[in-house]
């Protein structure tokens, strides 16, 4: 027996990266997408650190066009007004906006769960519980190796290994919770459980694992880039593992696990219910632009912020008429519609393959997941 529903589903509330644990529904027609479960959004690009992998190729800025607070307060007002998703205030450096404090607050008075991916390096105790008054329960946290020496090589900056150390420490005595998220390559794959355990002793409610997309300055990594099979096997690792660890472990941008944990489930002769896979049942590999999207801080949004591909712009239009009319986000929800394998894949619902993987190897985003190795076992229509 896999882990409890009671343990799947500690943390799928709060949760401040990757996707949601739920599907995106597809409502009967005429009746428009379901409400976003999701919502990254790049409150600001500039950042402290220069992180190899960085979606955004992020640095100190300043960047012109960040939306002013009172247009984040209005985006705000345009998100509440079509659901209440989760919030995810990102960056570059969420901690470098200006008010952002003041925003965080604005959307937890709007009933919106509002969480943070700060990069820890600003993260001390007055900052923390202006975080905490703010309503910001629950942050995520890079850790990209299981040393200071590993750690900081990967974000470029010596002492970020400590820096996020203290930050956790101030976190926990503000009584945050917090994830830990580990961009996955080459380089640190063998570190991969020792990173686990360092997550589990150090407290975290949850570790994601986060399978590189090559975009930004992350294409600088491609050789570092796992291969297709390596990506299996890691996934494979990450199913042995959902019985013996004590917190929420999931993998993020790697879509097929999906696949892999009803493939696993079904060898194991267990059913993928509640009951047996708790919130992981209900869960989606690619949301993109189904129960997720991304706002970049000059209030572009694309179905995530790997797929460097304009779904709607904010100073221009709402973002309810985003979420609802934006062509790209129809394709994206019309799973029959993706091209190759991904296409008439008996998984597809589950999985739906990494889009931006599709479009930064091919040019396609409705091109068949590259990094999947799986065979359909029914035919191209």
């Amino acid at each position: 027996m896999k882990r409890s529903a009671r343990q799947e589903g500690k943390a799928g509330a709060g949760h401040p990266g990757g996707h949601p644990h739920t599907a995106a529904g597809h409502g009967a027609p005429g009746e428009g997408p379901p409400p976003p479960r999701l919502v990254a959004w790049e409150v600001t690009r500039s950042c402290n650190l220069s992180c190899r992998h960085c979606r955004a190729a992020a640095d100190k800025g300043p960047y012109p066009g960040e939306l002013s607070t009172e247009k984040c307060l209005q985006v705000i007002d345009e998100i509440a007004a079509v659901g209440r998703p989760i919030v995810i205030l990102t960056g570059g450096d969420p901690m470098l906006r200006e008010n952002i404090h003041r925003i965080a607050r604005y959307g937890t008075d709007k009933g919106l769960k509002m969480v943070m991916s700060p990069c820890g390096t600003l993260l001390d105790d007055e900052n923390a519980r202006r975080l905490k008054e703010a309503g910001i329960d629950r942050i995520s946290l890079s850790i990209d190796g299981a040393t200071a020496a590993t750690h900081d090589d990967f974000r470029r900056v010596p002492g970020a290994f400590d820096e996020v150390m203290k930050g956790i420490e101030a976190a926990k005595r503000a009584g945050i919770e917090f994830q830990v998220n580990t961009t996955v390559t080459r380089v640190n794959i063998g570190e991969l459980p020792d990173i686990l355990r360092l997550a589990i002793d150090l407290g975290a409610v949850a570790f994601h694992p986060l399978l590189l997309v090559p975009t930004g300055r992350g294409r600088e990594l491609v050789e570092q880039e796992l291969s297709p099979d390596q990506y299996e096997e890691t996934l494979n690792w990450v199913y042995d593992q959902q019985d013996q660890v004590p917190i929420e472990f999931k993998p993020t941008c790697a879509p097929h696990y999906y696949r892999i944990l009803r493939q696993r489930a079904h060898a194991d002769g267990l059913k993928v219910t509640p009951e047996t896979f708790g919130m992981a049942a209900r869960a989606k590999g690619c949301l993109g632009g189904q129960g997720f999207c991304f706002i970049s801080y000059q209030g572009k949004v694309q179905i995530c912020g790997f797929l460097d591909v304009e779904c709607g712009d904010l100073n221009e239009q709402s973002f309810g008429e985003v979420w609802r009319r934006s062509p790209v986000f129809k394709e994206m929800r019309d799973l029959d519609g993706y091209h190759g394998r991904c296409g008439y894949c008996e998984y597809r619902r589950y999985c739906g393959g990494c889009r931006a993987r599709a479009y930064e190897t091919t040019g396609d985003y409705l091109a068949e997941e590259p990094y999947c190795i799986y065979q359909p076992k029914a035919r191209p229509r």
